[in-house]
């Protein structure tokens, strides 16, 4: 586990640094890093008592256009400054811009004169799960892959193409392939390099089976540490890949012909000394605890969806036989199960949740599946559902997810179980938000459409 700077140590080391900037960023509700740089004097001063950063970073979806049907924020508020708070335990440089000091930061607000979290923030989020799994007596560990394509373009020839028909950097299908890792070595190599010297230690990269695709496993951290790791993996990849020409892209499926770009979430719980999911004597080496845990996400996925499943494309990739499972499953080291238990050693046992798509927001994902898991452990869940075997054998007469993101929104409003964990401001403003963005694609004229309508019809 990374140790943690003391905070004077990290003001010293601030100081110390050459320049006069400093460079902060916060996620917004689609898990898109937004930040500025900070005079140094300032950011000393935002240290003391925050900054102010518009709230409209909530109040407005991706593209930035601004949602019509939010209540925290918007126009009817004016958008006002909210007050991000600096944290500094996550204190990093950047080695790709002058090693400037770079914070990642969270929002409060005031409730009867006191500071609070701000309930619709996903740091703050994740945050309030973990807090919960601490009076639980539980230190939840995770480590987050992701899977995604990289293009031959910049934004402006991208732009120039009208958006169709991007250039991958390499052809064909051919996962793990050294060879295709050695075409573009420079990139490779400072993804790895450049990405362990920002705090993001990379276990493992290689190529997927797909042209041009990636897949990235982060090494595994204490929940808030992963997905803050997760979250500036996203961006720093993109920043890296444009010294080389190369766009990545976290989209969950930007093709039909290949598998879909996956965000898979590995988890455990340790009491600070041992893995709590680890019993020999357990069926198959999982304690009651693991077991209540699976059966806890196993019922909870339909009702979390959004959070793994944010975005209109998510749900291309949930196709059958491509790869990213449908159904609320799970199996003993079954890449085609919802729900991948592994059970081995004290110290691998855990489980990996393979239904998040690589467009999720990390934070919202891991409150998720960590809510979800320990909601089964709070009851006792036992896990009745039997394994699936092979490709999905044992799951024929389970429902499958709904292919749309209006279907899991509603689903989503109306969950008890998710107003218990996440609070009813997070769950209507987020459910107004996957609502706003559903509106979206209703709105849109699309090429499948031109291509079947236009000429014929």
């Amino acid at each position: 586990m990374p140790q943690k700077i003391p905070p004077q140590k990290v003001l010293d080391a601030v100081r110390g640094a050459p320049g006069n900037r400093v460079k902060v960023a916060v996620s917004d509700i689609d898990g898109v890093l937004r930040g500025k740089y900070l005079h140094k004097d300032k950011f000393f001063s935002a240290v003391e008592s925050g900054f102010g950063f518009c709230d409209v970073v909530f109040g407005w979806d991706m593209n930035d256009h601004c949602y019509d049907n939010t209540i925290m924020t918007g126009w009817h508020k004016g958008f006002p400054d909210a007050v991000a708070r600096i944290d500094l335990g996550t204190y990093r440089n950047v080695p790709w811009d002058d090693d400037v000091p770079f914070f990642l930061g969270e929002f409060i607000a005031q409730k009867n004169g006191k500071e609070v979290p701000l309930s619709i923030c996903p740091r703050q989020l994740l945050k309030r799960v973990l807090k919960r799994a601490e009076k639980l007596g539980v230190l939840p560990m995770c480590g987050i892959e992701f899977e995604w394509f990289n293009f031959a373009e910049t934004p402006q020839s991208w732009a120039e193409k009208g958006y169709v028909r991007p250039e991958t950097i390499t052809p064909g299908m051919f996962g793990y392939s050294l060879l295709r890792a050695n075409e573009n070595r420079e990139f490779f190599k400072a993804l790895m390099v450049e990405m362990g010297e920002f705090g993001i230690p990379i276990e493992g990269l290689h190529t997927e089976t797909g042209p041009g695709v990636y897949e990235a496993a982060i090494l595994f951290s204490e929940a808030l540490e992963s997905a803050d790791r997760a979250i500036l993996f996203k961006t720093g990849a993109k920043e890296i890949g444009r010294r080389f020409g190369i766009m990545p892209s976290f989209m969950a499926k930007w093709s039909a012909q290949y598998p879909g770009c996956s965000g898979h979430i590995h988890q455990s719980m340790s009491d600070g000394k041992k893995n709590l999911f680890y019993d020999a004597k357990g069926k198959n080496g999982m304690s009651r605890m693991f077991e209540s845990y699976v059966a806890g996400q196993v019922a909870g996925l339909m009702e979390f969806a959004p959070m793994y499943w944010p975005t209109i494309n998510s749900y291309k990739r949930l196709v059958d036989g491509f790869w990213a499972p449908v159904k609320p499953t799970w199996g003993l080291d079954n890449r085609t199960a919802s729900f991948r238990v592994i059970a081995g050693s004290p110290k691998s046992t855990r489980l990996e949740t393979r239904c998040p798509g690589a467009d999720m927001n990390p934070y919202l994902a891991t409150a998720a599946v960590i809510a979800a898991g320990l909601s089964g452990v709070e009851k006792g869940m036992k896990l009745t559902a039997k394994p699936i075997h092979g490709t999905n054998q044992g799951a024929e007469n389970i429902p499958r997810a709904p292919r749309t993101l209006i279907e899991t929104t509603r689903n989503f409003r109306k969950s008890d179980l998710a107003r218990d964990w996440f609070g009813d401001d997070f769950v209507d403003h987020f459910a107004a938000t996957r609502d706003w963005e559903w509106r979206q694609w209703l709105d849109a004229v699309t090429d499948w459409e031109l291509k079947r309508y236009f000429e014929i019809i």
